[in-house]
């Protein structure tokens, strides 16, 4: 049995999402895609803004170090 902490994005926020950005009708597979992708983009950059939060010599992760973790290299 899967916790609920370790499902993470709902597919209806996919769903929403994908209808957001014009799309008339979303097939399952698009939003299991959408959230896989979300999901690695988001442990990148949250892995990017703890080691951000780190360097400055903090345990807390700030907005400015998730700021910084989405400016390109």
């Amino acid at each position: 049995m899967v916790r609920r902490s370790e499902r993470g994005l709902p597919l209806a926020a996919m769903e929403k999402i994908l209808r957001k950005a014009g799309a008339a009708r979303v097939s399952d597979s698009a939003k299991v895609a959408l959230k896989q992708a979300l999901e690695d983009l988001g442990k990148d950059l949250a892995s990017k803004a703890v080691t951000f939060s780190k360097h400055a010599g903090r345990r807390t992760v700030m907005r400015d170090d998730v700021k910084l973790s989405l400016k390109k290299e």
